[in-house]
């Protein structure tokens, strides 16, 4: 399996910390950054402290990351990072988060797909929670169906007979997404969201999010998918 160098630095408006890890592409499981300079995870690091930002960066593809509780599960923060050199302060925004003793951070990180084919990975918010999910190789033009990143469950099966609340899309690196599908168990479009570019392009709106779409409510039958539609080239 592929790994890469991520960073996550995290703080507020008197101090801050640098975590790092090298991570293995394409899981959560043992990517749990540690402080740059103690080597110690977040919780054992900072107790108690108070969060306002996180900047989290990777060298290539995607990613996602989360503070949770090791104890509990619970996912007091979330987001996506950007490629190294690309940290914009205003929107690195969390919280405020107080920092549990048992809380770490961890990543989610993609590779970037060759050829006409892209990597995606979206958070998507339902009345059930929150999930991260992910698009493999999604070849140029095609409507591929995300599917959750810990047991690969479409939309329909992971979300069933709940209402989906919003949509967060980051596609790899100098890649754009042209449109975000939610297809009832017939093949129905029930919604289009159109996509955009992220990051050094010159039509770029955020350097994390190729899509943030919010305020959405549509409830969410058995069968149902969330497609992204890619293109590998600006």
């Amino acid at each position: 399996m592929s790994t890469q160098g991520v960073e996550i630095t995290v703080g507020n408006s008197s101090m801050s910390k640098v975590f790092t890890d090298t991570s293995t592409d394409n899981q959560w499981s043992g990517n749990v950054l540690t402080d740059s300079i103690a080597g110690q995870s977040l919780g054992i690091l900072i107790p108690n402290a108070t969060l306002t930002y996180a900047q989290a960066g990777y060298n290539s593809g995607a990613m996602a990351y989360r503070i949770q509780n090791a104890q509990t599960l619970r996912v007091s923060a979330r987001g996506f990072g950007v490629l190294n050199g690309q940290y914009c302060m205003s929107e690195s925004g969390i919280g405020p988060v107080r920092v549990n003793p048992n809380d770490i951070l961890t990543v989610y990180p993609v590779p970037a797909a060759a050829g006409a084919a892209s990597n995606a990975i979206a958070w998507v918010e339902t009345t059930k929670g929150t999930e991260l999910m992910k698009a493999v190789e999604a070849d140029d033009g095609a409507a591929v169906a995300l599917t959750t990143a810990i047991n690969n469950q479409t939309l329909g099966d992971a979300f069933f007979n709940s209402v989906l609340r919003s949509v967060k899309v980051q596609v790899q690196d100098q890649h754009s997404l042209l449109q975000v599908q939610v297809v009832d168990e017939m093949g129905g479009i029930v919604m289009t969201l159109q996509g955009g570019f992220r990051g050094a392009s010159t039509a770029s709106r955020s350097n994390q999010y190729n899509l943030d779409a919010s305020g959405l409510g549509i409830p969410i039958g058995k069968g149902w998918s969330l497609k992204v539609v890619c293109k590998s080239d600006e």
